[in-house]
């Protein structure tokens, strides 16, 4: 194939080849502290872009600026389509927002934060709603008991907590 007519990049552009951040397809539910999360981190990042802005001229800058562009546009999309999820009336059904706590079979006790794909932290308890687990315990009520479903290994654990 030729390329004479193709234009390559002079040496001070920066090719931008990257992907977009991938959007979820499923609902984008959040809790009321996931939404504002996320918009804490889009003006952050916009303050960044706007430093950025200032010295980009440097490859460096134009490289970090391509990254934050990405991540503004994700944050925006993200921030346009949220549902946010209010505490519900029935606080003894387990709905998004619900912190639970799980017994298994064994006695080994797992407390988890049900909440918006995006505000998901493992490390720090929180799973997404579209996860196997919690969507085996949303609507479930105490004493319920559900399969969890690990790469380790299937669990069947009883709902012993929900809070809200």
């Amino acid at each position: 194939m030729s390329r004479a007519f193709v234009k390559e990049p002079d040496g001070d552009q920066v090719s931008d080849d990257q992907p977009e951040w991938p959007i979820s397809q499923h609902t984008n539910f959040v809790t009321v502290q996931g939404l504002q999360q996320l918009q804490a981190r889009r003006e952050l990042r916009l303050k960044q872009q706007d430093v950025l802005n200032m010295d980009k001229d440097s490859m460096s800058s134009k490289v970090e600026l391509a990254q934050i562009g990405r991540e503004v546009r994700y944050l925006t999309a993200r921030i346009s389509t949220a549902k946010v999820v209010q505490t519900p009336h029935d606080k003894t059904i387990v709905k998004i927002g619900a912190s639970v706590k799980i017994i298994d079979e064994a006695g080994n006790s797992y407390q988890f934060l049900i909440v918006g794909e995006d505000e998901a932290d493992i490390k720090q308890g929180k799973i997404s709603w579209v996860s196997p687990l919690a969507k085996a315990l949303l609507n479930r009520e105490l004493g319920d008991e559900v399969q969890w479903e690990r790469p380790s290994g299937d669990l069947i654990v009883e709902l012993k907590a929900i809070n809200y």
